[in-house]
């Protein structure tokens, strides 16, 4: 899983998605660097982003009978995501709901497979844990069972307290949390190549104020 997980950060960086500079984050926190899932944008980088979801999942050793992506980027990860599976000889369903519910036509919030089973959520990241909360409450609400969250990079960060976002949502709901990679794997990655060493002690400054352990 080390070499997928590095391997994957290197696609990141190659698409742009993760990016070394000054940002502030949605927390109002100074970060020496980006993940910006949105930047997979192309059909080539979305094809291969299915591919690493499908194989994380397929090494979480989880199980479920169904994917959720929530609106809006969680839409087409999770449709990516089930085509990947669907390829390796795993074809699951996928739904996705609404910002607004639809009055005409087919109506609701939500749209493609009627929510049941065992429901994996695919999301980027987690910020605060807001959104996760609604879909699984949602997914609550339509009668299944949230079987856990897949998420691209988790950034180890602490939340509303000591806990990172992750550990929060874990904690709270009893569902497992998996990233593909995280920022143990960044760092890992910065210390390997050189041309990333000029980042490496602004980032671990970063983890070292606002990050949780693993």
């Amino acid at each position: 899983m080390s070499e997928f997980r590095q391997a994957f950060l290197e696609f990141a960086l190659a698409c742009d998605v993760l990016r070394f500079g000054e940002f502030v984050t949605k927390a109002g926190r100074k970060t020496p660097y980006f993940f910006n899932a949105g930047l997979f944008n192309d059909g080539e980088s979305l094809r291969r982003l299915g591919q690493f979801y499908a194989e994380a999942y397929l090494a979480s050793g989880m199980t479920c009978d169904q994917l959720f992506g929530p609106a809006y980027k969680g839409i087409t990860l999770a449709a990516t995501t089930a085509i990947a599976l669907a390829e390796k000889g795993h074809n699951l369903p996928y739904s996705y709901n609404r910002k607004e519910a639809k009055d005409h036509g087919e109506g609701g919030a939500m749209v493609g497979a009627a929510l049941k089973g065992r429901v994996l959520i695919i999301d980027d990241v987690i910020t605060d844990g807001g959104a996760k909360r609604e879909a699984i409450e949602l997914i609550r609400a339509h009668g299944a069972m949230p079987a856990g969250v897949l998420i691209a990079f988790d950034r180890m960060e602490r939340g509303r307290g000591t806990r990172s976002a992750v550990q929060e949502l874990h904690k709270e709901f009893g569902i497992p949390v998996f990233a593909i990679a995280t920022l143990d794997d960044l760092l890992d990655l910065i210390s390997r190549r050189a041309d990333l060493a000029a980042h490496s002690r602004a980032v671990g400054a970063y983890r070292q104020e606002y990050g949780v352990a693993a």
